[in-house]
């Protein structure tokens, strides 16, 4: 589930790696009238998973929008976006922010779920919670996402990073980090969250994202330049998304569901189950009042951005504040469900 940026990348300016997919899917035929199909990179989590659904049974076909999906991990598909191989890439509200910084801008259309408990704030035995954490060893990447979830965790606590002791981890040591006792506890997300509970024994989540709904939304996220050139396609892809997020949150559904994005993933059905009760998928209605840019709180993406924004100019991922606001557009949403058509703002479609 490492759909969180890889901050070196950052430092390295956002070098572009070999990005070749290992495996594109194509979603309809070959386009009609001479225009490319969309290209469409996504990379393991169950809110972008989901979208395995709508390829298996036809729907964008059926919708009359050519997509080419590309399956990646979660930091070359930014890569490939950055260099422009793909028109629109699946990442978090920070990595928006992270990945434009820099380079190229991007406009969220879709917002399909924000985690609900798949991020975590693991402790050893005999720290039962937050305040206990006072003096301990806290081992996260910093920068990003754990850490800022720390930082929410602390403050609801009374606590600040002053009372800690943050030891820089990669994400996939963190378990072992917890297990030899290097460390107090550690922030990581699912699966790696769950396998330090395992190899630890007796440890606890003292904290996770449930405890702040909304500070990690996930994202469909769009080049400024394509949004405006096809922006009928883009329509239609946010109708098919609401068909599949209707499916997925069906309880009937959900054998079915979880069998093709687990499939999607290459694990057993079992195990990526376990994930789905911590991601919070949005019903269409849900995930168009999340781009309300009146108001500033967690349960919108612009005041889910902005926290994010400060975490990084604070941590000097990126030197100055992002127009948060130019990064989200609504009206496609708002326009997929029937209601009165909205030109996008030019403010969203800026570069």
């Amino acid at each position: 589930m490492t759909r969180h940026f890889v901050r070196a990348l950052i430092a390295a300016g956002l070098s572009l790696l070999a990005f070749a997919s290992p495996g594109a899917v194509m979603a309809a035929d070959s386009p009609a009238g001479g225009k490319p199909p969309l290209r469409v990179g996504f990379s393991d989590w169950p809110g972008w998973t989901a979208f395995e659904i709508g390829i298996q049974k036809g729907w964008f076909k059926e919708a009359g929008v050519d997509v080419k999906f590309d399956w990646f991990e979660y930091a070359p598909s930014m890569e490939a976006f950055a260099a422009g191989k793909i028109d629109a890439v699946m990442m978090t509200t920070g990595d928006a922010l992270v990945t434009g910084a820099p380079g190229p801008r991007s406009v969220a259309i879709l917002v399909t779920d924000y985690s609900a408990g798949n991020d975590m704030i693991v402790a050893k035995r005999g720290i039962a919670s937050v305040k206990e954490l006072k003096g301990k060893k806290i081992g996260l990447e910093v920068g990003l996402v754990e850490h800022l979830m720390l930082d929410k965790a602390l403050e609801k606590s009374g606590l600040t990073e002053a009372d800690v002791k943050i030891v820089n981890v990669p994400t996939n040591q963190t378990a072992q980090a917890l297990s030899s006792g290097s460390v107090d506890a550690i922030g990581a997300w699912q699966p790696n969250a769950g396998q330090a509970l395992k190899a630890s024994a007796g440890s606890k989540a003292v904290f996770t994202s449930a405890d702040v709904p909304g500070l990690i939304y996930d994202l469909v996220c769009v080049n400024p330049k394509n949004l405006s050139e096809r922006r009928a396609d883009w329509v239609k892809f946010v109708k098919v998304w609401n068909r599949i997020a209707k499916f997925v949150m069906d309880p009937k559904n959900k054998d079915e569901a979880v069998k093709i994005m687990a499939g999607r993933a290459g694990v057993p059905p079992e195990e990526y189950a376990q994930f789905l009760p911590g991601t919070h998928f949005l019903t269409p209605e849900e995930a168009l009042r999340r781009f309300d840019k009146k108001k500033q709180t967690l349960d919108t993406l612009l005041g889910s951005g902005k926290v994010a924004d400060a975490f990084n100019v604070a941590n000097k991922v990126y030197k100055d504040p992002q127009p948060v606001a130019t990064y989200i557009d609504g009206s496609l949403s708002k326009e997929a469900l029937g209601l009165a058509k909205e030109a996008p703002a030019k403010e969203a479609l800026a570069k």
